[in-house]
């Protein structure tokens, strides 16, 4: 058995700034795992642990995915090897591209049954690889998952719903993504991060994992079209009529 969680290198868009033509510029973000999936990485941690497995951590990106600083970053988290495609090639790949290259390199990996992402990217946090991971692997996909355990021929995974939870059962191998508060990830102490420079992260060519030939092209960027203000002002005693008044004039009510 072996477990393998999903990451991704990526720039937090919190130290990006937007240009007057619309263009992120990315160039001062400083790039680290993506925030949630620390998460993933002790979820999938626990569950090796508790099987004797190993955990492999298996990431697609540009050529810094590969650098040393990624390494230790991606390994200090508790992951105990990495396989990694690392090409600048990829970074104007769309999601789905991206989820197939995934999916090839899970493939090297033997003996897995269970791949864990966290619950969206940093960076675009659309909620999609799971399930386009879990397409190309073949494999059904469960996200907001709060627990995972082990079974006999498969796992029974936990999901927050509206309302609450549920129980599902599930034999074979299956795709979840975790919730972010599904656990509290440990922090990596020094002797996590010297340790992590020593655990082996293999590079993968592009050409070797098989991506989709697929693409997306962008047509054009523009900021959302300033909607023209009323300025009304309203005072006086009905003050509070007034403005139900007009916003029921509006649609607003």
């Amino acid at each position: 058995m072996t477990v393998v969680v999903a990451y991704k290198y990526a720039a937090n868009p919190q130290d990006a700034s937007v240009g007057a033509d619309g263009v992120v510029d990315w160039s001062r973000a400083k790039a680290s795992v993506s925030e949630y999936d620390p998460v993933a990485i002790q979820i999938g941690r626990n569950l090796a642990d508790a099987e004797g497995a190993e955990l492999v951590g298996v990431s697609v990106g540009g050529a810094q995915v590969a650098s040393s600083m990624a390494k230790k970053n991606a390994m200090s988290k508790g992951l105990d090897r990495g396989v990694v495609v690392a090409d600048d090639e990829t970074v104007e790949w769309n999601s789905t591209k991206v989820a197939s290259a995934l999916a090839g390199l899970v493939k090297k990996v033997d003996g897995v049954d269970i791949v864990l992402t966290g619950d969206s990217s940093i960076d675009e946090g659309a909620k999609m690889m799971s399930a386009l991971l879990a397409g190309f692997l073949g494999w059904p996909c469960f996200q907001e998952v709060t627990e995972v355990e082990k079974t006999g021929d498969g796992y029974t995974v936990t999901q927050a719903v509206a309302g609450g939870t549920r129980t599902v059962s599930v034999s074979g191998p299956v795709v979840v993504a975790v919730s972010a508060d599904a656990v509290t990830p440990k922090v990596p102490s020094m002797k996590d991060i010297l340790a992590a420079g020593k655990k082996p992260v293999e590079t993968v060519a592009v050409a070797d994992v098989a991506p989709a030939d697929v693409s997306l092209t962008v047509t054009g960027r523009s900021k959302p079209a300033a909607k023209a203000r009323k300025n009304e002002l309203f005072s006086g005693d009905d003050a509070a009529a007034q403005l139900v008044a007009a916003l029921r004039s509006a649609g607003a009510l």
